[in-house]
C-alpha cells in the first residue's frame, strides 16, 4: 500500500519478468555497449565473430561480409553450418535454439571449440531481438536448410530450400536492424574495414571480404605473414628502429601467445591486445604480463652487457617508441563485459610473462645490434624521463587553487569547489571572449588556446611540459599528470569540456586534445570527467528561432517549416554571448557528449597516423576521414 509520502507501492505484482529475448530490446546497451554508432557496428562483429571460431577451430578460411542497398547486412562464411538436428531438449532444430534463446550456443562444450572470441552465448540471439528481420541459411549433409525471425521470433519451421554439394558447408546470416532500437541504422564501410584487417592479420591464411553494394567497394583482406605484417602495417608510417620485427609464438596450459614487436623513432607506445581476435581496447592480464616481460628482458640484458649507469629502466623508459602487437588465444577466458574490452584471467598475466621474457631473451640474444639499438632508445628517454620530472615539478609547485599561480588566460569561475563547475576549453581568443560573456561566471570557467595544441603524439616530454598551451591546460586542471603524480581528487573542476569549431580545423583541435587527455591524463576519461560540446552549423529564423547541427538536419527542417531565414556559423567566434550561451553553454539547452575510452583510443590512433610537420597533409588526412569512425567523436 503506498504511503501518504507518495512513494510507489512496491509488492509482488511489481517484479517484472522478461521473458526470452525481451531483456535486451528493454536493456540493448547491456549486451552490445551502446544503441549509437558503435552499437550498432556491434552486431556485425558478433555475426562475424561466429565465422572466426569457426576459422580458429581450423573449419574455415573465407568469410565475406556485405552490407546490401537496402541497409541489411550478410555475413556468409565456408565453416561447418550452425548445426540443424533436433535439441535434445526443446525437441527443436538447434539453429532454431542458438538464434532465439540467450546463453545457446556451441562455445560452452569444450569439445566443439578449443578457443573462442564468443563465451557468453548471446552473440546472434542478441543480433536477432534486435533485428526487425533477420534469416539464416546452413549449408549442411548436402542441404541448404532457411529460418526467418522477426524480432528474434522464428516465422516459420526450419525448411529445406535447395541442395547442395556435401562437402560445402557453412552458415549464412542477413539481419536487418531495428531502427527504434538504434539512433542509426547506417553501416560504416570504413568502421568495419578497421575490424576486419585486424581479424585477418591476427588469423594467418584466412580470407575476409567486405562489399558495399550501394556504392560497389570491395575490399580483401588476407595476410599470410600474421602479427609480422600487422606490427609492419601499424608502423608503416613511421622510421623503424630495426626492419626486422622480433616475434615469438608458444602454446603453455592450452594458452597460445602470439607477440610481435617493432620499435619506431617515435615517442609514444603503441600496444593492441587482442584475446581469441577480439581487440582488447582496455588492456588486461595479458598486456600486464607483456609489459612486465619486457622491462625485466631488457634490464636483464643491458645489465648482463654493462649497457646501463644511471639505475634500473623504467616501463615509461622501455616502452618509448615500442608497437606490439599481442595476440593471446584462451580456452575459456574471462571478460569484464558482454562487449569485452578487458581480460580478466589472472592466470594469463603468467603465462604471457613467462613466454615473453624467454622469447625476448632469445631474440636480443641472437639480434645483439637491435638489443643494442632498443636499450639506446631506452636510455635516450630515462635522460628525458628525468628532465620531464625536473618540468612536472616545476608545474606541480604551483598552488593550482591560488588565483595568483594560475594560467593569466583563465577566466576561473567564482566556485571554489569542484561539485558543479566546469572548465571550458575554447579554441581562439575571439570564441573564447563570447565564452567569457556568455557564461555563468558561478560556476564555468573558459581556458581559450592559442592555434592548435603541441601534438604529443611526436614530441617527447620535455619539450611538452615547456609547452606553453600544455603547461596552462594541466595547471589549470589542477589534478596533476601520469601514473605517479595524477590525484582526481585535486581536480579543479567536475566537467572538462572541449568547445571547438564545427569544421575541420575543429575536429584537428579536438583530436590534439584527446591524443593529449588519453597519454597522460587517462582516469579523467574513465572517471567520466571529459565532453565534447556539439556546436551548430546554422541558425534557422522563421517566427521562431531553431539551431541546427547537421546538413540533413537543416534540410529537413526547411521541409517542415517551408523555408526560412538561414545563417551558417563559421565558428564559434561568430556567434554572440546569447547565442553561444543559448547554444552551447547552456545545461539545460546544450548539447554535451561524454568522453568515452574508445573515443580516445580512436582519436590517438588517428594521430599516430599524422607524423610529421606537414600542417597541410595533416588538414588533407583530416579532410578525407572526417565522415569516418576515427574522428567521428
Amino acid at each position: 500500500m503506498a504511503e501518504a509520502s507518495g512513494k510507489t507501492d512496491y509488492q509482488g505484482k511489481s517484479i517484472k519478468v522478461l521473458e526470452g529475448l525481451e531483456g535486451v530490446r528493454h536493456r540493448p546497451a547491456m549486451y552490445i555497449g551502446s544503441t549509437s554508432k558503435s552499437g550498432l557496428h556491434h552486431l556485425v562483429y558478433e555475426v562475424v565473430d561466429n565465422a572466426v571460431d569457426e576459422a580458429m577451430a581450423g573449419e574455415a578460411n573465407l568469410i565475406e561480409v556485405s552490407l546490401n542497398k537496402d541497409g541489411s547486412v550478410t555475413v556468409k562464411d565456408n565453416g561447418r553450418g550452425i548445426p540443424v538436428d533436433p535439441h535434445p531438449v526443446y525437441k527443436v532444430p538447434a539453429v532454431e535454439v542458438v538464434v532465439t534463446k540467450l546463453h545457446a550456443g556451441g562455445k560452452f562444450d569444450k569439445g566443439s571449440y578449443a578457443v573462442s572470441g564468443g563465451l557468453h552465448g548471446v552473440g546472434i540471439s542478441v543480433v536477432s531481438a534486435l533485428s526487425k528481420h533477420m534469416s539464416v541459411k546452413v549449408r549442411r549433409d548436402g542441404k541448404i536448410h532457411q529460418q526467418e525471425y522477426k524480432i528474434g521470433k522464428p516465422l516459420y519451421k526450419l525448411k529445406v530450400i535447395g541442395k547442395v554439394d556435401r562437402k560445402e558447408t557453412g552458415t549464412e546470416v542477413t539481419f536487418m536492424p531495428d531502427e527504434t532500437i538504434f539512433s542509426s541504422t547506417v553501416f560504416d564501410f570504413s568502421v568495419l574495414q578497421t575490424r576486419f584487417r585486424e581479424i585477418a592479420f591476427l588469423n594467418r591464411g584466412v580470407k575476409i571480404t567486405l562489399k558495399e553494394e550501394k556504392t560497389g567497394k570491395k575490399e580483401v583482406f588476407y595476410y599470410e605473414g600474421g602479427l609480422i605484417e600487422f606490427v609492419k602495417w601499424v608502423n608503416k608510417s613511421k622510421d623503424a628502429l630495426h626492419q626486422k620485427p622480433v616475434y615469438f609464438s608458444k602454446k603453455q596450459q592450452d594458452v597460445i601467445v602470439d607477440i610481435a614487436i617493432q620499435y619506431n623513432s617515435g615517442y609514444q607506445e603503441n600496444v593492441l591486445g587482442f584475446v581469441n581476435t577480439i581487440n582488447t581496447v582496455e588492456g588486461g592480464t595479458h598486456i600486464v604480463g607483456f609489459k612486465t616481460a619486457l622491462t625485466r628482458a631488457l634490464n636483464d640484458y643491458a645489465k648482463k652487457n654493462n649497457l646501463t649507469k644511471n639505475g634500473g629502466l623504467t616501463g615509461d623508459d622501455v616502452r618509448e617508441g615500442l608497437t606490439a602487437i599481442v595476440s593471446v588465444k584462451v580456452p575459456e577466458p574471462q571478460f569484464e563485459g558482454q562487449t569485452k574490452t578487458k581480460l580478466g584471467n589472472s592466470e594469463v598475466k603468467g603465462i604471457v610473462e613467462t613466454v615473453s621474457f624467454l622469447g625476448l631473451g632469445q631474440f636480443f640474444e641472437e639480434n645483439p645490434t637491435v638489443a643494442k639499438r632498443v636499450i639506446g632508445k631506452a636510455l635516450e628517454a630515462q635522460k628525458a624521463r628525468d628532465a620531464a620530472r625536473k618540468a612536472k615539478e616545476l608545474i606541480r609547485r604551483k598552488n593550482a587553487f591560488s588565483i595568483g599561480n594560475l594560467p593569466g588566460k583563465l577566466k576561473d569561475c567564482a566556485s571554489k569547489k569542484s561539485e558543479n563547475t566546469e572548465l571550458y576549453l575554447v579554441e581562439g581568443d575571439s570564441a573564447g571572449g563570447s565564452a567569457v560573456q556568455a557564461r555563468d561566471k558561478e560556476n564555468q570557467a573558459i581556458l581559450p588556446l592559442k592555434g592548435k595544441i603541441l601534438n604529443v603524439e611526436k614530441a617527447n616530454q620535455v619539450k611538452m611540459f615547456g609547452n606553453e598551451e600544455i603547461s596552462a591546460l594541466i595547471t589549470a586542471i589542477g589534478s596533476g599528470v601520469g601514473e605517479e603524480q595524477f590525484n582526481i581528487d585535486k581536480l579543479r573542476y567536475s566537467k572538462i569540456i572541449i568547445m571547438t569549431d564545427a569544421d575541420v580545423d575543429g575536429a584537428h583541435i579536438r583530436t590534439l586534445l584527446l591524443t593529449f587527455f588519453f597519454r597522460f591524463m587517462p582516469k579523467l576519461i574513465e572517471n567520466g570527467n571529459m565532453y565534447i560540446a556539439v556546436s551548430p552549423l546554422y541558425r534557422v529564423r522563421k517566427k521562431k528561432v531553431h539551431y541546427v547541427y547537421s546538413d540533413p538536419e537543416l534540410k529537413d527542417l526547411l521541409k517542415k517549416i517551408s523555408g526560412g531565414d538561414v545563417q551558417r556559423f563559421k565558428g564559434l567566434g561568430e556567434m554572440n554571448p546569447e547565442q553561444l550561451w543559448e547554444t552551447t553553454m547552456n545545461p539545460k539547452s546544450r548539447l554535451l557528449k561524454k568522453v568515452t575510452i574508445e573515443d580516445a583510443v580512436r582519436a590517438d590512433e588517428t594521430f599516430s597516423k599524422l607524423m610529421g610537420d606537414d600542417v597541410e597533409a595533416r588538414r588533407q588526412f583530416i579532410t578525407e576521414k572526417s565522415t569516418e569512425a576515427e574522428i567521428d567523436i
